[in-house]
Order: structure tokens, then sequence, then C-alpha cells
């Protein structure tokens, strides 16, 4: 969750702006340890945990276990802020998020079957480590029988498209997705093998 936040402003620290900053975890990692734990990892970095490796086989079976066992839970806890943004402050988007969380996937998403995230600590960056880290979760799905990975990066965060292009993946342009964010995209085959150990990714060093 402390990572979570360390990178939940465009990859940029979101301490500053946040009034309930476990609401990050609750929504973006700690989900997938409990729905997809085979998938959940840590990446060790040169000085150790340096960010997390997340990942989902089956898009649409996840968003199910999310909408039947996760939010329910969440929405109990968490007030709904309306939805006047211009009212809104500190963590009521996040807050808003959990109510009105869409579950539905677009149709042009049907050739990736599977998503992951992926956030790095700074100094974890430019090393390596993501490119990695990212082979091994491709090898992990396409092993597992998937045959396409996505995922969603906020258009303001320059830095992720640039890494995600460099890897391979093409940015998705097809009609019915949504405005708000961009996809990545990618066909898996086989990827390079990586180390792993426990729940833990070595990106090197």
């Amino acid at each position: 969750a402390m990572i979570c936040l360390k990178t939940g402003d465009a990859g940029q620290d979101a301490t500053g702006r946040e009034d309930a900053p476990d609401l990050l975890g609750q929504i973006y990692t700690i989900p997938y340890q409990v729905l997809e734990p085979d998938l959940a990892f840590i990446v060790d970095g040169p000085t150790g945990a340096a960010g997390y490796l997340l990942g989902a086989k089956d898009t649409k079976a996840f968003n199910a276990g999310l909408a039947a066992k996760w939010y329910p839970r969440l929405r109990a806890q968490v007030t709904d802020p309306g939805p006047d943004r211009a009212r809104w402050s500190g963590s009521d988007w996040a807050r808003h998020q959990i109510h009105h969380r869409d579950f539905t996937i677009p149709p042009a998403l049907a050739a990736y079957p599977s998503h992951g995230h992926i956030d790095l600590l700074p100094q974890a960056r430019g090393k390596g480590i993501g490119r990695r880290a990212m082979a091994f979760l491709e090898q992990r799905l396409a092993a597992l029988g998937s045959r396409g990975l996505c995922l969603e990066v906020m258009p303001d965060n320059h830095n992720a498209l640039r890494f995600y292009r460099a890897i391979g993946f093409a940015v998705l342009r097809e009609p019915g997705l949504p405005d708000h964010s961009i996809y990545v995209a990618k066909r898996l085959t086989t990827a390079p093998e990586i180390v792993r150990t426990g729940d833990r990714v070595n990106g090197g060093r």
C-alpha cells in the first residue's frame, strides 16, 4: 500500500494529495493479493522492495470477484461524496470510484483477456528492473494460457507510455475505449526467463 501511495499520482508521490491514503491500496493492490495471489509479486531492487507487479489472467472473472466480494465491503466503510466534483477534496475521487466502479470490459479488449499493473519507486526506475518484471509477468500469463495482456495508463503518465512502447506494447485506439485513460496491449506467446523467489520478483542488480 505504501508503494501504491508513493506512485499514485501518475507515477509520482500522492501522499500530499490524499486524506485517506489507504484507499489507494484497497482499490489498486490488495484485491490482487486476495483474488489473484499467484500473480501478485513484490519487485526487488538494489536496496530491497522497489515496487509491485500484479496481474489477472481473466479480467472478466477478476472483475466479477471485485463486484461480488471486494467492493461491497469497501462501500460499507466509505461514504459516497456525491457527483459534484467541484465539491470533492482529498481522496473523494477514490470514494466516488468505490461507489461507482464500472466493471464492464470494453469489447476492444477482447483479444487481451489478461491485465496487469506495475509500479516502481523512483530509485528503481531506469535500471531495467521494470523491463525484466514485465517479461516475467508475460511469461507467467502465457504459461497459464493467456493470449494477450493489456494495461491501463493515465494519459499524463508519459514516462509509463514510453516504457510500454519500448517493451513492445501498442497503444490501442479502437472505438469504445474510455476517454479518461489509455490502454496498451501485447499479444502473448513466450517471454524471457526471469528469476523468481517466493512471492518476490528479482529485478536484478
